[in-house]
């Protein structure tokens, strides 16, 4: 038997960002903080269009499995969708 505690974390290398483009309302956010396993994390990425290319910014990103950051994505871009729509 181990001393060690058991947990039900995914291994670091195992999860999955998906980028939070700018200009998300803070409301779809937080909404998929609460409704999916995901962590926001910040994250430095290189930005390649117009006068900003190879500059780096931190954005923000969900971090989760695989299968939850796909999930993620979907349901992000249709409340966006459905944000504009408004």
């Amino acid at each position: 038997m181990s001393d060690q505690p058991e947990t039900n974390q995914i291994p670091e290398e195992s999860l999955c960002d998906v980028l939070i483009p700018p200009g998300v309302p803070r409301s779809i956010i937080l909404d998929i903080a609460k409704k999916f396993d995901v962590e926001v994390v910040e994250r430095k990425q290189k930005l390649k269009f117009a006068n900003m290319d190879g500059d780096e910014r931190e954005l923000l990103a969900f971090r989760g499995s695989r299968e939850v950051a796909e999930q993620v994505e979907k349901y992000m871009i249709d409340e966006v969708r459905k944000f504009i729509g408004e």
